[in-house]
Order: C-alpha cells, then sequence, then structure tokens
C-alpha cells in the first residue's frame, strides 16, 4: 500500500485475536521481508531478539531502550513490530539519511510482505511545504511581496539580495506549485534560496491554521497531516517531535508509541525543541509584512520592529559563544541585550495591538496576511517573554556567528520535562548503535519501568578490526606534536594505501594536516568543505584509494563500506571543549562530578561513533588509529574502551602495518 493510504479502523495488520503472541507475529513478518532480499538476506539473531522486544514493549505499553550495534538491522527491527502491534506508531529520526532510507527502502519492503491492510506516511515540518496562501498572493499580482522587488532590501540573514534571482526564482516556484501533488521542497529540481521560499511557504508561527487561512481546505501542509493521521507508521524528523512536545501537543497526530532511532542524540535535540530561540530576522520579516498591512499613520510602529534587528545583530555579535544574564545581577558588558531584549518586547506588543485594531476591518482582502502577521507576533512576544523570564534551570545564551547570531534559551536540563510530558503519556522505544552512560537519567526515564537490551552486533569485529592507539605521540599542547601527528598519519595511510578517513576534532587541524599531506600522498586528499557532502562520500567511494580529511559532522552518519574504507583515523578523544554555555552550565550543576557526568559519556558516545565508521559490512575489514595517547594511559579509558566494539588492541604500529597488508592481500 502507497504512503499515506487509508487505513480501515480495526483492521490493521496487529488487530488480531486475544491469544495474538505479538513476539512470533513480529518475527514472522521479519523472516518474510528479510527473505525478500536480495540473495535471501543474512540471518541476525540480534535482529530477531530486538524485534520481539519491542513487539512486546508495543504491547505492553513499556519503554524499551535497545543498543543494536552496526550491521543488526534495527530499522526493520522496530518497524516490523510497529506495522504487527495494531497501534500507531512514529518513528523519529535524527538524520534526513535515515529518514530517507526509511521511506525509499524499509517501509517499502514492509509493505510488500505484510498481511492485511497498511498504510506509512512521512511528515516534515510546516516550513517544508509550500503555502497555497502565500504562492497566490504573490501569483495575483503581489509584486510588492518580491515579484518585482524583494520586500526587504536584505535577507533574513541582513545580507544584500539579488532582485533579478530572487525574482527568477519565485517564478520557477511558482509554476511547479502548480503541477507538484504534495507541495514538498525536497521535489523542486533547484535548492531556492532562503528568502525565496521563506516568502512561499510560512512556519508554525505565522500559519493561523486552516480554518482561518483561505486557502486552508487545499493546503499542502494540511493534507500531509490528514495522510499521516491515516498511517499506522509515521515517520518524522526528531526536531518535529521536540516541537509537538514544546506545543502541548497537535503538532503531530495522536499516536500510542513512539520510536526514537539514534536515541543518542535525543537530549540534545529536545534542549534545542523546549527552549527558544530569538533571531533578527524574525522582527526584519515581521517589520516588513506589517508596512504592508497599516496604515501610513502606524509605519513608525512597523519600523520600530525592524530597528531591533540591527541593534540585535550588533549586539549579540558582541557576545557569541557566551552566556547572558538578564537578571538584574547582568554585567555592564551584558545590559545591552537585557535592555535591547526589553524594548524588542514592548515594541512587538506594541506592534500587535496595532494589528489588532487593522483586524477588525472584516472587509480587507489581505485578512490572511494579517492572521499570519498576528501568529507571528504573538511568538514572537512570547519567546522574548521567556527569555526575559528565564529561570535557575534554564540558560540564556549567543549562538551561530556575526552575520546570523541567534539568541536562545535552553533548559540545562530536560528530564524533568520529558517525564511529565513523554513517557508517561506514550510508550517509547529508544535505539542506537551506541547509548551513552546514564542516558536513561538524563532523559527522565528513570522510575518508568524502563528495561535495557544489548544485542550486540553480528559483524567479526576481533577477527576484522584492529583498534590502534599511538601511545607514543606527545602531548597535543607540546610544540613537537602537529609534525608528529603528521608523520604518524603519512605512514598510516602508506600502510592503507589511502583508504582512509582521517576525522578531527576541529577545521583548523583538518585542513592543517590535509595542506601538509596532499603534496606528499601518492592518493588524491579530499577535504570537508570542498563538495556537499553527500558528493564528497560518493567521490571518496567511488575512487578506491582517495582520503577524506573531515571534522565533527563526519564522525557520524557515514556508511562506506567495502574496499574504499580500510583505515579511520581520529586524530583526539572528541571531549566536549570549555565554553560550551549549556555544557558549562550542566558541568556547574553537577560540581565536582562534572566530568564524569558531562564531558565522559559525550566523548565515549562520539568516540564509539567515530570508529563505527569503519566495519560497515560483514566482509569489512580494517584499523581505528586513535592518535591520542590517553586512550592508552588515562584512568578513564576504561569507560571509553568500554562503548567500542569488541575489536583487538595494539598500541605497536608494526602490528597495524602487518594487519592492513593481510587486509589488502584478502581481497578488502
Amino acid at each position: 500500500m502507497k504512503e499515506g493510504a487509508q487505513r480501515v479502523p480495526g483492521s490493521g495488520p496487529g488487530r488480531a485475536p486475544s491469544d495474538h503472541d505479538p513476539a512470533a507475529a513480529a518475527t514472522a513478518l521479519l523472516d518474510r521481508v528479510v527473505a525478500d532480499l536480495p540473495g535471501g538476506g543474512e540471518e541476525r539473531p540480534g535482529q530477531r531478539e530486538m524485534a520481539a522486544r519491542v513487539a512486546q514493549a508495543m504491547t505492553r505499553g513499556t519503554n524499551l531502550v535497545v543498543q543494536a550495534g552496526t550491521g543488526t538491522g534495527k530499522s526493520l527491527a522496530y518497524l516490523a513490530p510497529a506495522a504487527t502491534s495494531g497501534k500507531t506508531v512514529v518513528v523519529a529520526t535524527a538524520t534526513k539519511a535515515l529518514q530517507d532510507q526509511l521511506a525509499t527502502k524499509d517501509l517499502p519492503l514492509l509493505d510488500a510482505a505484510v498481511d492485511g491492510p497498511f498504510a506509512w506516511a512521512v511528515l516534515k515540518g510546516r516550513s517544508n511545504y509550500l503555502c497555497r496562501q502565500r504562492a497566490s498572493e504573490l501569483g495575483d499580482g503581489g509584486g510588492r511581496l518580491g515579484l518585482g522587488e524583494p520586500a526587504d532590501e536584505r535577507d533574513d540573514y541582513g545580507a544584500p539580495s539579488d532582485p533579478g534571482r530572487l525574482a527568477d526564482q519565485l517564478h520557477r516556484i511558482l509554476r511547479w506549485s502548480g503541477r507538484t501533488e504534495s507541495g514538498d521542497r525536497a521535489e523542486l529540481s533547484f535548492e531556492p534560496s532562503a528568502r525565496a521560499w521563506a516568502m512561499v511557504s510560512v512556519g508554525p508561527r505565522e500559519c493561523p491554521g486552516a480554518f482561518r487561512c483561505p486557502s486552508g481546505q487545499r493546503c499542502f501542509a494540511e493534507a500531509a497531516r490528514d495522510r499521516a493521521a491515516a498511517a499506522d507508521v509515521i515517520v518524522v524528523n526528531t526536531h518535529l517531535y521536540g516541537a509537538h512536545l514544546a506545543a502541548g501537543g497537535g503538532v503531530l497526530p495522536p499516536h500510542e508509541v513512539v520510536v526514537f532511532d539514534e536515541a543518542h542524540e535525543l537530549e540534545e535535540v529536545m534542549t534545542a525543541s523546549l527552549g527558544a530561540e530569538v533571531t533578527p530576522g524574525r522582527f526584519r520579516a515581521l517589520s516588513a509584512g506589517a508596512r504592508a498591512l497599516l496604515p501610513r499613520e502606524d509605519a513608525s510602529v512597523a519600523a520600530g520592529v525592524g530597528e531591533i534587528a540591527d541593534a540585535m545583530t550588533e549586539a549579540l555579535a558582541r557576545h557569541l559563544g557566551s552566556r547572558v544574564s538578564l537578571g538584574g545581577g547582568a554585567g555592564v558588558a551584558q545590559r545591552d541585550v537585557a535592555d535591547l531584549v526589553t524594548l524588542a518586547r514592548a515594541r512587538v506588543d506594541e506592534l500587535t495591538a496595532r494589528l489588532r485594531v487593522a483586524e477588525r476591518d472584516a472587509g480587507r482582502e489581505d485578512q490572511a496576511s494579517l492572521v499570519r502577521s498576528l501568529s507571528a507576533a504573538g511568538h514572537l512576544a512570547e519567546d522574548l517573554g521567556r527569555i526575559l523570564a528565564v529561570s535557575d534551570d534554564e540558560v540564556v545564551w549567543v549562538d551561530g556567528d556575526r552575520r546570523a547570531p541567534v539568541l536562545r534559551l535552553s533548559p540545562v536540563d530536560v528530564s524533568d520535562a520529558l517525564h511529565e510530558s513523554l513517557w508517561g503519556v506514550v510508550s517509547a522505544v529508544l535505539t542506537s548503535a551506541t547509548i551513552p552512560v546514564g542516558l536513561e537519567a538524563r532523559l527522565g526515564l528513570e522510575g518508568t519501568g524502563v528495561t535495557q537490551l544489548d544485542v550486540g552486533s553480528p559483524f567479526d569485529f576481533a577477527n576484522h578490526a584492529l583498534l590502534y592507539v599511538a601511545r607514543h605521540l606527545p602531548d597535543r599542547r607540546r610544540a613537537d606534536a602537529e609534525p608528529a601527528l603528521i608523520e604518524e598519519l603519512a605512514a598510516l595511510i602508506d600502510a592503507a594505501g589511502g583508504r582512509t578517513l582521517a576525522l578531527f576534532t576541529s577545521r583548523r587541524a583538518t585542513e592543517a594536516a590535509a595542506a601538509a599531506l596532499a603534496p606528499r600522498l601518492p592518493h588524491r586528499v579530499l577535504v570537508q568543505g570542498q563538495l556537499p557532502k553527500p558528493a564528497l562520500l560518493a567521490a571518496f567511494s567511488a575512487e578506491e584509494s582517495s582520503c577524506l580529511f573531515a571534522t565533527l559532522g563526519f564522525w557520524q552518519g557515514v556508511d562506506v563500506p567495502g574496499r574504499s574504507l580500510s583505515l579511520v583515523t581520529l586524530d583526539r578523544l572528541p571531549f566536549p571543549r570549555p565554553g560550551d554555555p549549556v555544557a558549562d552550565a550542566r558541568r556547574e550543576r553537577a560540581g565536582d562530578a562534572a566530568f564524569g557526568a558531562v564531558d565522559l559519556p559525550r566523548a565515549a558516545t562520539l568516540l564509539a561513533q567515530g570508529v563505527g565508521r569503519l566495519i560497515r559490512s560483514a566482509e569489512d575489514r580494517g584499523v581505528v588509529a586513535v592518535l591520542d595517547s590517553r586512550l592508552a594511559t588515562a584512568s578513564y579509558r576504561t569507560t571509553l574502551l568500554a562503548a567500542l566494539p569488541p575489536m583487538r588492541r595494539t598500541t605497536d604500529r608494526r602490528v597495524v602495518e602487518r594487519f592492513l597488508a593481510d587486509a589488502l592481500a584478502a581481497g578488502a
């Protein structure tokens, strides 16, 4: 059954007699799906065990945390029980790559094998869909909104707009709007600028809702939500699930079960989702929209909101990466931010009052635009109010860069909020190849009867992988550390015949190593930033002897099986750097236990994710080289090593060279 097909109530695949065995039903479906894979698939006991336990948890309404190592096939292990449960299940993924895998590969396989009616859908955030009302306003002579010239001489980030390019993109989008069935931005044949897409879409802060919008009955976002409401399995982004919780529900259709894949990222996603953010662009967009809606005598009120954008950009740029105190104890250096937020709230409130007066004219043709502006103003005022009323359990800080700073409010601890709003409301399955130590406590799962399961990995790490720690390398703070690191990398890459993913903890280290080694190596050296990530990985995979040098964005979500990757190098242990405002607040709260409670779990998780880039199939063989002696000498090394697969270990590079030579000879 295709995505979004209608489900007959009470006849879903899991609507079985009372003696129905949920584990047996789930594993039977899983077996059929695996049998239909090319070559008949592989027998994976861990996958079947996970499917059985997930089915039981879904049936009983309990919470389950599953660590499923690389190669387990965890997506099918939770999708099969979801399809046989008879319940509405939301699957939340932290990456678009996994969301695409579920939609284009796993769910169609499941759909073909399931007995009985089954429907699934992908649901994205509202701003991913074209807004028919805004497109209609532009197409009906909305030159003042941007077809003739930009509504604002700058884009949402404060940079000059190109009127010709903007108009061309808008015309292309409007032509597409007449033939698209989904309105999904991903269907476009080109990547529109942020400014162009913002002019034909709305976010949840602006949308007045289908009943108050003239185009509500034809809304693409509402149609997508209707398809999701009729589905057995709904695939969403974890950030969208966070928005659902932050809004107190209603963003997603009613559901009884949620599966969080890539659960190691859940704490940080929820930290962002349950907070608030204010950008200069929000003031700029609100001001531009309101100017076209208010009488001339109120133009100064709209302009006053626009002035906040420039003042905020300048003020926040002085505090990038820093916590901001808005209370009475704020220092002089931060009074500029505190005073500006107070002024911003007052001006937004005044603009809202003028828009309310304009709204009373029921005969206006631009009522839809007016309602959108009121909604945007209301949400902006709400976020400013949260920041002004920051509690001891929250931190306000400045993110972004000088061109596009962001004032954020983040909870220091999300456990209480999740305990109250999530775990007792729906049944949850959390899964990842790496479950961080103490995750249940940090997410508020303790006391909910949560159970844990580790199904391991089907891959033969003990024989196919080697962990090398370069114990002899000097401390990175010494003057001779970088040259020694470069020489070590050169020797390792030579032994591997290229075929190396070299991971670093900073952009500077990445670029310095690439610049030093590219002229010396007989292999192509690809560097993060040369191409978009998908294109970069495709080039690395296609050219077997090439090397890829990259930073933290490539420590996870990279899947390169086969001969193109035999060596993964990590330049240092990935401890979080001091200065992260949220992490610093968590350290303060943890006191003397901060290293073990904040820094070590994060480093162990990211280290395991980096190590996990090596073995991606049963035939893969290779070496992970950690170029940080602390993994061999520090007292906390046991905790870090416990997070890694059961690989053989060595501190002798000659062992590495022999291992790689044998792997090359064996055709790995």
